[in-house]
């Protein structure tokens, strides 16, 4: 049974993530459309052709490799026309027919040649108007911010789902409530085992032996007034061991208590949870409940989440170094680092899988999941870097600067930006992701992440 359902949650997952591949592709073929531009293609994969239909001048098809899709849109690199190119003919059918210049002074030099005359191959004389380097800068940036902006409105409305219904774990109300009293005292890295009956006779806890009990509201500490767990937190680690008076509510009564806190080892910052220091302890654990909220928090969330993929997308090769050094068997795996989506896969067929997982938190953490995978698709799609999505915005971003400039200071118009002068660019940071990805995949397969056990 837990292999079926296993099989079950990376198909959830495989399906989800097509279907927001397929979204992604739909985000850039609308406005182009809509624009006028033309799209000859739509397709999901890579590699060779599964399946496909001509419909219309749109060919919509599925490849074999299920790692990403494109959409083919006419006169993405501008061919400069008669100046770039040798000649300008016409065929014996009427169609106008460019040769664009070749080059043999460098490798990058001929490559751009061959893909303008590549590009040029299927731009016939009808099609001119409807080419996509003619169009204005603002329209490039919302057919090319259309694929990613899709990912991130996905990653919106499945964690808006999530933090309107169950809320979000991982932001936590916290409440100077006791939730649980612990018997004794464990080291910080143990602190999840059970205490054994010598521990809970011979080395209670300070909350324990001060006779507090779940359900005790904290009112005071040594006279001053409690507000919140945070203060509460601090005057405990702030005690050393030292004896207090503290005051709590209980059954609607106010009683008071003398507690002596113990000086041991705890971790005070959450990002660094081995780094331990001498504090005050008491052995409570306070009660808290998952954050609700509406759009407005969930767009305060992914804000934070942002940052978060910011600095993940900049350290990205570093981290993917040091997954290949784990590969070979020169370092462990970092349990935090980066996975493939076969990582992600795996991930969603453990939580299928899990015994003890009530079956709500099994499809929140699908949903979950599938959300931060396209909040990351998208985030890095915006990076300003071809062959990503970002680098053609960037791209006509900058021809919006160039024109603006030029009209303001009545300077002549600079024309179109050529995005074909960066594909060299463009060829060495497809070949990384191509690098990256292999080694991701290969670790998922052979050294995989487990978030259990």
């Amino acid at each position: 049974m837990a292999l079926l359902y296993y099989t079950l949650g990376v198909l959830v997952f495989v399906v989800a993530m097509l279907a927001s591949i397929a979204l992604h592709e739909v985000g850039h073929m609308v406005p182009a459309r809509a624009f006028g531009g033309k799209v000859t293609q739509y397709f999901v994969g890579f590699g060779p052709t599964v399946w496909s239909k001509q419909v219309g001048e749109t060919e919509y098809g599925v490849k074999a490799i299920p790692l990403g899709g494109y959409v083919k849109i006419i006169g993405m690199l501008p061919p400069g026309a008669a100046q770039l190119a040798d000649a300008v003919e016409t065929d014996a059918d009427g169609n106008q027919v460019l040769k664009v210049r070749k080059s043999n002074t460098g490798l990058f030099t001929q490559l751009i040649s061959d893909a303008r005359a590549a590009e040029w191959e299927l731009v016939q004389p009808e099609d001119e108007p409807r080419l996509f380097y003619k169009m204005t800068w603002w329209k490039k940036v919302v057919v090319m911010a259309g694929g990613p902006t899709v990912n991130l409105a996905i990653a919106f409305f499945l964690f808006w789902g999530v933090f309107a219904t169950v809320g979000n774990d991982a932001d936590r109300a916290v409440s100077p409530v006791v939730a649980q009293v612990s018997g004794c005292v464990v080291p910080a890295a143990q602190d999840q085992r059970a205490c054994t009956r010598a521990e809970l006779r011979e080395h209670p806890s300070p909350a324990a032996a001060a006779g507090l009990k779940a359900g005790d509201r904290f009112l005071s500490w040594n006279g001053e007034r409690i507000t919140s767990w945070e203060q509460v937190q601090g005057l405990i680690r702030g005690n050393g061991a030292k004896t207090a008076t503290l005051v709590v509510e209980r059954d609607g009564e106010r009683v008071a208590l003398q507690v002596t806190t113990q000086v041991t080892p705890r971790p005070l910052d959450a990002e660094h949870p081995t780094k331990l220091e001498p504090v005050g302890f008491l052995g409570v654990v306070p009660v808290s409940e998952a954050r609700h909220g509406g759009p407005l928090y969930t767009l305060g969330q992914m804000g934070g989440m942002v940052r978060d993929s910011a600095h993940a997308i900049a350290v990205l090769p570093v981290k993917v170094w040091h997954v290949g050094m784990a590969l070979v068997g020169l370092e462990e795996r970092d349990p935090n680092g980066p996975v493939s989506i076969v990582g992600g896969g795996r991930f969603a067929g453990e939580v299928a899988a899990q015994q003890d997982f009530p079956l709500q938190d099994k499809i929140v953490s699908l949903i979950s999941l599938v959300a931060g995978f396209n909040f990351f698709v998208g985030m890095f799609n915006f990076v300003p870097l071809l062959p990503l999505d970002g680098g053609h915005i960037a791209g006509a971003l900058w021809e919006g600067v160039r024109r603006g400039w030029a009209r303001v200071f009545h300077r002549p118009d600079p024309g179109h930006v050529d995005v074909a002068r960066l594909l060299p660019v463009a060829y060495v940071m497809t070949l990384a992701f191509v690098l990256m990805g292999v080694v991701l995949i290969l670790a998922d397969l052979i050294i995989p992440v487990k978030i259990y056990g």
